[in-house]
Formats: C-alpha cells, structure tokens, sequence
C-alpha cells in the first residue's frame, strides 16, 4: 500500500455500474469475478502499471451503483479529462466511468467520505415483469404506502440500528444517522426509496426495506416496526430484501477533497 501512494498523483473516479452479472464490487479470486477485477484490469492496460482500488463502498453481489466513487496512485501521465474515455473503451458495457479527477494526497474515496445515499427500488406487480427483475423487488402484494412512509418516518436521526444489522459485517458501533429517508410514488405501481445517512450498516438499507415492506403488506403493523426498531435485535426483523432494488446513488465528500460534483 505505501508503495502505491509514494506514486506521483491520486486520481479519483465516479463509477456506474449495473451489478447483475457481478459478485458485488470487492475484488475476488478468479473465477468469481467483481465490479472491482474488471475495472482494475482496465486501468492497468490504460495506466500500463498494476492499479490497486480504494472504493467508497463495497456493494453486494447484484447491487447496482450511479456513484460509486474509487481512487488510486499512479505514475501514468495520462490527463484525467481524457482518462473516461480511455477506460471506457475497454470496460464491458455494464460499468462505466463517469468522471475522473485528480484528489489531494491524502483523499480516500473510503476514508474521506462523510455520507452516502442509497436508493431502493420496489414494484408492485400482478405477474412477474421479466424487464425489471434484475433491477426492482417486485411485491405481488397491495401495498400500503402511507403506513411504510410513517413507519420511516421514525429512522430519521440518530439511533441504533442494530435491528437492521446484518452479521458477518465489521465490527462498528451500530448507531447511525439518517436525515433523508423519503418513499416516493414514481408511477404505474413502481415505488423508490431514498435514504441518505453518516454511514451504514452491513445490509441496513435492505434490512429496512424489508421490514417496512412487511408494514406495507399488513404483515406486521406500523406500531410493531417501531417495537422492532427499538428492541435492536436483528431477529425480529424480516429477511434481507433482494440485492437487486439497491442503488449507491452518491457519496458525500467535504469540499476539502477538492471536488465540486460531490457537495
């Protein structure tokens, strides 16, 4: 690692990627293969040295992203302006970069984030809708809309989330602020839900969804998520929601990190 960052310059990306055909973003061993194997790969020939990647989140199997962020050290003398262009050309059609520019030395697309904002997306449907399935959790249930908003409406602030925590995460305190967490009606049965916080949990976001979704099927009530939101014991909530209906929509940076896109 110290080696990679006595290089010359730090330069930052904004990634997109569909995650369906990815064991999520972390590099894994052949023959499994990862958002992060694929674009290393394509920055190594771009950059003619070994590229290692530092993400701002290390989404899961089927999770999709519009903005990821990542960063490397690199001696290659190539201008960042010209660098999407370059790598693009030689990723598979399902990640993109979207932007690229050169951060202050001790940037960490990890370690230099101050919030995230995730985006999950639900569909109600009578029959399968085989265009969505890699890209919605499709509920073949009514939903009732204003019990989840209410019953979101309680995670706003800061709270322990240990009822959303998945095991097997890294060890961190459980307690977490959210200051956006917004269901929205996008039409013809299709629902998104936006929640921005601090910080998240393994498997929170889905965690959430799934629970809430529970409300919205009149499995549980609005006043028993409350009960399970405040009992901070992952058992009394429901099963992890599919991957598929995950978005890492931004990653928050101070202006400090030298870059405008991201306030």
């Amino acid at each position: 690692v110290e080696r990679m960052k006595a290089r010359a310059r730090n330069i930052a990306l904004k990634v997109a990627y569909d995650g369906t055909n990815y064991h999520g973003f972390q590099r894994q061993m052949p023959p499994v293969v990862a958002v992060q194997n694929v674009l290393e790969c394509a920055l190594r020939k771009v950059c003619a040295e070994e590229v290692e990647l530092a993400a701002a989140g290390r989404t899961d199997a089927g999770v999709h992203a519009y903005g990821q962020v990542v960063n490397f050290f690199t001696d290659g003398r190539i201008p960042v302006e010209r660098l999407p262009r370059a790598v693009n050309g030689l990723l598979p059609p399902d990640i993109v970069v979207v932007e690229a520019w050169e951060a202050a030395r001790d940037f960490s697309a990890r370690h230099s984030a101050t919030g995230k904002t995730y985006l999950y997306r639900l569909e109600q449907c009578m029959i399968p809708n085989p265009f969505s399935r890699n890209y919605a959790w499709q509920i073949f249930h009514p939903l009732d809309v204003g019990a989840m908003q209410n019953a979101l409406m309680l995670l706003i602030g800061t709270h322990d989330f240990s009822s959303f925590r998945a095991a097997g995460g890294v060890s961190m305190s459980p307690v977490r602020t959210l200051d956006e967490v917004q269901l929205a009606e996008e039409g013809a049965g299709r629902f998104s839900c936006r929640i921005h916080g601090n910080g998240f949990l393994y498997h929170m976001v889905r965690n959430i969804i799934s629970t809430v979704v529970s409300v919205g099927t009149g499995r549980i009530s609005a006043e028993r998520f409350a009960e399970i939101f405040a009992a901070r014991d992952r058992r009394l909530a429901s099963p992890t929601a599919p991957a598929c209906g995950l978005y890492l929509l931004r990653v928050d940076y101070d202006r400090s990190a030298g870059h405008a896109a991201f306030m």
